[in-house]
């Protein structure tokens, strides 16, 4: 590709989709050291592209300023302005098609990705079902710019750099002899939680182990959850509206292990570098959505020809009476993390 190469790259949520895009952005970055990057996301973002060489990041703000077909020509006069060589979209919605048609009128080079929804359809469809892997998320980002004509071999592997811990945090990472667990046990969507009881006994027995527990990830509703468990078991702590971005992603970068639901905490232990023990309920990693460079043996889920009836866990389980991700039990997670920190 020429020197002069620029993309401008368009994903605006939600988080653990835009955390999956930085992770392939990182490898792109290092394979093709001559190409600028102009990445296109919300503001609250930014913290996933630091680092990235020859990244600039270009906050939308779709609520004021970039609100409206008026607000998105206005975003496309601001990005006009790097004189871009291609257009990456790799969120195929209304927006992202929208700036890529101002762009296309111009004469740039456009290219989007694939989303697979047919092969989606048939692996969560009831009567049947195709029930087999289709592709990676991560590879459908990366064949945008395989299409644009850059080369790109994605390794597929956890790249761990512990970051510097945040001062005001240093107390909870001053021990280093405890195994250091993280939990992100909400999600955007009620079908992919794993029931607060039962990850409740997760916790007790874990605290029981002797590890040290970090709870991430939620809003003021789940803060109060994660502050009564900090009440009643000594070494867990909760972080949520505790620290910002930045400071969450170091501090992941020092754990051993995160357990997390199908949602952003696990695509953010990726980015880091942690290995996570995932829960799932109605989605499978088989969606394409696993966390990048993680293991499907470490994902705890149960076998039903129901599963998976969702991509995103917006619908709620179909596997009779309770909720599959229900019928996961607490020892079964325990003994999973077990064997990652033993192993």
């Amino acid at each position: 590709m020429a020197a002069t190469q620029k993309i401008i790259v368009l994903r605006f949520s939600a988080m653990g989709d835009v955390a999956m895009v930085a992770s392939v952005l990182r490898e792109f970055s290092e394979q093709n050291p001559s190409a600028e990057i102009i990445m296109v996301s919300r503001p609250a973002f930014k913290p996933f592209f630091d680092g990235i060489p020859n990244l600039i990041f270009h906050p939308i703000q779709p609520k004021t300023i970039h609100k409206g077909i008026d607000g998105l020509y206005k975003l496309y006069q601001e990005l006009r302005s790097y004189k871009p060589n291609a257009i990456a979209d790799l969120h195929d919605n209304l927006r992202s098609r929208a700036i890529s048609t101002f762009f296309r009128l111009t004469g740039t080079k456009i290219r989007r990705i694939d989303k697979g929804r047919a092969e989606k359809k048939r692996l969560t469809r009831n009567n049947n079902k195709v029930f087999k892997p289709i592709r990676k998320t991560v590879e459908r980002y990366a064949d945008v710019f395989r299409e644009l004509g850059f080369n790109v071999k994605l390794s597929h592997k956890l790249n761990n750099a512990p970051q510097e811990i945040p001062v005001k945090a240093h107390h909870l990472f001053a021990n280093k002899t405890t195994k250091k667990v993280g939990i992100s046990p909400f999600a955007q969507h009620v079908y992919k939680v794993y029931a607060f009881e039962k990850m409740e006994e997760v916790i007790a027995s874990l605290n029981r182990l002797g590890y040290e527990l970090f709870i991430f990830g939620g809003g003021k509703t789940e803060q109060i959850v994660a502050e009564n468990w900090t009440k009643t078991y000594k070494n867990v702590y909760n972080l949520i509206g505790n620290f910002n971005l930045t400071e969450e992603l170091a501090m992941i970068s020092n754990l051993d292990v995160m357990l997390s639901m199908d949602s952003s905490g696990m695509h953010m232990a990726s980015l880091v570098g942690v290995p996570v023990v995932s829960i799932w309920g109605p989605t499978h990693p088989y969606a394409g959505f696993l966390g990048y460079g993680q293991l499907e043996s470490d994902c705890i889920q149960i076998d039903h020809p129901s599963r998976p009836n969702s991509i995103y866990g917006n619908k709620p389980c179909l596997c009779g009476v309770e909720n599959c991700i229900d019928l996961i039990k607490p020892e079964t997670i325990v003994d999973k993390i077990k064997e990652k920190l033993n192993g």
